[in-house]
C-alpha cells in the first residue's frame, strides 16, 4: 500500500478533508479544549498549544506508519478548519478500522459529519480496502448515536464501564458498518486524490 493513500486530499461538496499540519494547531486547541466538545470523550480536554502540536506530530506519525488516517475537515467557503476525522486501529489484515469525529460548535447542527463521514467511510472501503468500519460511543451521546445511524452504521453492542474519566465511569456503545451494507440513503459526492 503507497504512503499517499495515508495522505489523500478528499473534497465533497462543501469540505475538504486532508493531513493536519502544525499552522492548524490553534484552531485545534480552540476545538479540543472546549470541554462541551470533549464532553463523551475518553479524555480531558485539552490543557494547551503543546497538546495540539502534540497532536498533529502524532497523527502524521501514524499515518506515515500506515496504522491511521488522521484529516482535518476545512470549509471551503472560507477554509476554516471545522475539526477532525479519522479511521483509527487499522487492522489490514482483517481489513477494518474504527471511525471517529470533532467538530467546533460553531460546525454542529450542519451535516458536516454526515458528508465528511461518508466521503471517509467511501474512501476507507474503495481505496484502503476496508470490509468493516466501527465506531465506539457513549450511549448518553445521543447526536453522535443519531450521526452514525444516519450514516448506516448498526448497534452491536454495549460494553458496561468502559472508561473512567476523572472519576466518572461510562459505558460504550459499539457500532459498525460493513461494505457490503451499501451505501445509506444520502450519498455526496466525492474527489479523493492523494497529497
Amino acid at each position: 500500500m503507497a504512503e499517499g493513500l495515508f495522505f489523500p486530499v478528499i473534497e465533497t461538496d462543501r469540505l475538504v478533508l486532508k493531513p493536519l499540519t502544525v499552522d492548524d494547531s490553534k484552531s485545534l486547541l480552540e476545538i479540543f479544549s472546549d470541554p462541551e466538545v470533549m464532553r463523551y470523550w475518553n479524555t480531558e480536554p485539552w490543557k494547551g498549544i503543546q497538546d495540539a502540536y502534540d497532536f498533529v506530530d502524532n497523527s502524521n506519525s501514524a499515518m506515515l506508519r500506515q496504522e491511521s488516517l488522521v484529516l482535518g475537515v476545512y470549509l471551503k467557503s472560507t477554509g476554516e478548519l471545522a475539526g477532525k476525522c479519522m479511521l483509527f486501529s487499522y487492522d489490514k489484515d482483517s481489513r477494518r478500522a474504527e471511525i471517529g469525529f470533532g467538530l467546533g460548535r460553531s460546525c454542529w447542527g450542519k451535516g458536516y459529519i454526515n458528508e465528511a463521514g461518508e466521503a471517509l467511510i467511501q474512501y476507507g472501503f474503495v481505496t484502503l480496502g476496508l470490509r468493516r468500519i466501527e465506531a465506539e460511543i457513549d450511549p448518553d451521546n445521543y447526536s453522535s448515536a443519531k450521526a452514525l445511524e444516519k450514516l448506516g452504521f448498526y448497534r452491536e453492542g454495549l460494553l458496561r464501564q468502559r472508561w473512567e474519566i476523572n472519576g466518572i465511569v461510562s459505558d460504550s456503545a459499539l457500532y459498525g458498518r460493513l461494505v457490503s451494507d451499501g451505501l445509506p440513503s444520502h450519498n455526496n459526492a466525492l474527489h479523493a486524490t492523494s497529497a
